[in-house]
């Protein structure tokens, strides 16, 4: 249990600079060891709008927003008034003296007094907090000198000299604020968020190639690809609609690049004609489906968990797909690694469903740990007897030998028809059939190797939570508030939602008296897709669709309603 766990709400008008308070802080946090998840609240505008930076800081690793808030940092009078009711009692309010905290204790900062110019306020804000903390000005000073290294140090000694001010100032105001308890410092911690860890995932399983037509909340995958693309050897192309996006991508894995393409729901609807093609050639590639409120735009800054069915349906015709639903930050690393491994081989596309919370969600993490990684299967590079090649060769697992266009003499043929083991086109009733069965006999080997669901609790629980992807985190939480009151209560939490082997799980939801599904869309897709699976009845379910994530707060309210 965490001893102590206190969140920062960072909040005022798009453009205002608050992200950067919030990215800034949060590396200071890092540094000087603590436990870190940020989540970002943003609407789709440049400039104005309401946005806010939620900043959870613990000795224990937390994997959710809070509902409530110790202190509000407001850049403008609306980022008062919209987050009043989330403030502690004994909460603080810091605000410039020209804004009104509403009868709260607070802090009132003379940002003209502090501030040389407008565009240091940043620094101000980044000083007060720190000093309010009780933070060594040494780490913020540090990270200003590596942030602002490129510009020369002239700005360098402007922004610390900013910074060493707000300290200075205060002091007078200290006792406002409760001191964070002193922890160790980890310089060799990350500060990574869900989209950045799934691309350096990806990174790690050697992906070679990306496609992106930009789409919130799916395109800072493609961004992180670019920002190391020089020394991993990674080609990113932006391409003029998400169509090109994924059938670019199947011509590089063609030619034996490992390919992966970020979009969302609006995008990969656009897809879904190439997802097919992906299936009738056997060929991997990786999408990632950043989850936002739909139908159509929707809120697209949002979140939710709306496209698990269309991300099981999207797509004509039959063929083996795998589904992977990461809940946590680390484990976006992991699946982004696995994604790459596993359409590399079993030569079949593979879905990454995330979504807005988890995409933009910072978390201070350990390095990840490389030696844990599955293997990346490769093609068949010995072309021998290539006149004897052939592309769909019947196996007894359904996986053909792989080999690359122009690597040798072996014809490697691939078309969007039905085809014989050669690769040429066949509308032979006899072989449609087996080249058919042939591919889903593959989906006998994906079952052997789908990630078991984690299970936390009794054996015979009263109530048993059952969730997916990024709501592990709350839902858990919720559940040690109920076991906290004296409720036996178990979670269940899948991170690859399709294919599901019923064996690993069906006797855990045999054995609960009661079961309740949690999930971010309004007509319980999973809680229908595990009934149809085990027709094992699931008493009730709760749902959050306002794009807003899921809390353990809004968990506990929704558990007694009747």
């Amino acid at each position: 249990m965490a001893t102590f766990d206190r969140t920062i709400i960072i909040a005022g008008a798009a453009g205002q600079g608050l992200v950067t308070v919030g990215e800034l802080l949060s590396k200071v946090l890092t540094r000087a060891g603590y436990e870190i998840f940020a989540t970002q609240y943003y609407m789709s505008r440049i400039r104005g709008g309401h946005n806010s930076f939620r900043l959870r800081i613990s000795d224990q690793p937390q994997y959710s927003s809070s509902d409530t808030c110790e202190i509000l940092f407001a850049f403008d009078q609306d980022a008062v008034s919209q987050h009043f009711e989330m403030l502690h009692e004994d909460g603080t309010v810091i605000l410039s003296d020209k804004l009104n905290a509403m009868d709260k204790q607070c802090v009132s900062i003379p940002f003209a007094e502090l501030a040389p110019k407008p565009l240091y306020e940043n620094v101000v804000a980044l000083g007060v907090l720190c000093a309010l903390l009780g933070l060594d000005s040494a780490l913020p000073k540090q990270l200003l000198s590596e942030r602002f290294a490129p510009k020369g140090e002239k700005v360098i000694e402007d922004n610390i000299a900013t910074l060493q001010g707000a300290y200075e100032w205060s002091q007078q105001v200290a006792d406002k604020c409760a001191r964070l308890p002193e922890m160790y410092a980890h310089q060799d911690r990350m500060l990574v968020n869900g989209n950045t860890s799934i691309a350096l995932g990806a990174l790690a399983a050697g992906v070679k190639f990306c496609s992106f037509y930009p789409m919130t909340p799916g395109s800072s995958v493609a961004q992180t690809l670019i920002n190391h693309s020089k020394e991993m050897g990674v080609v990113v192309e932006q391409v003029e609609d998400e169509i090109a996006a994924l059938n670019m991508a199947l011509g590089a894995s063609y030619a034996g690049a490992p390919s992966i393409v970020p979009t969302s729901g609006g995008g990969f609807a656009l897809m879904t004609e190439a997802v097919s093609l992906a299936g009738i050639m056997e060929q991997p590639v990786v999408v990632v489906l950043a989850q936002r409120p739909g139908p159509a735009t929707g809120m697209p800054t949002r979140t939710e968990q709306g496209d698990l069915l269309f991300a099981m349906f999207g797509g004509h015709g039959e063929f083996p797909r795998i589904i992977y639903a990461p809940s946590s930050v680390e484990e976006c690393f992991e699946i982004g690694h696995k994604a790459i491994c596993y359409s590399e081989k079993y030569q079949t596309p593979v879905i990454i469903l995330t979504d807005q919370f988890l995409a933009d969600a910072l978390q201070s993490v350990d390095t990840y740990d490389m030696h844990q990684l599955c293997q990346v299967h490769t093609p068949d590079y010995s072309d021998e007897h290539p006149e004897a090649y052939k592309r769909y060769l019947l196996t007894k697992d359904g996986v053909s030998p792989r080999r690359l266009p122009g690597m040798g003499k072996s014809i490697v043929l691939a078309d969007s028809h039905a085809h014989n083991e050669r690769g040429n086109i066949t509308e032979d009733k006899q072989l449609r059939n087996v080249m058919v069965e042939k591919m889903l006999l593959k989906e006998n080997s994906i079952r052997n190797e789908v990630i078991p669901p984690r299970y936390y609790g009794g054996e015979h629980p009263d109530t048993l939570l059952i969730c997916w992807g990024s709501v592990e985190g709350a839902v858990r939480e919720a559940a040690a508030v109920m076991t906290e009151r004296g409720e036996d209560v178990a979670v269940i939490s899948f991170s690859q939602v399709w294919p599901l082997d019923t064996m690993q799980f069906s006797h855990y939801l045999n054995n609960a008296k009661k079961r309740v599904c949690i999930e971010g869309n309004s007509n319980a897709q999973f809680a229908w897709l595990l009934k149809g699976l085990t027709c094992i009845p699931i008493e009730k379910i709760i749902s959050r669709y306002d794009g807003r994530p899921i809390t353990a707060g809004h968990i506990i309210d929704k558990m007694y309603e009747e």
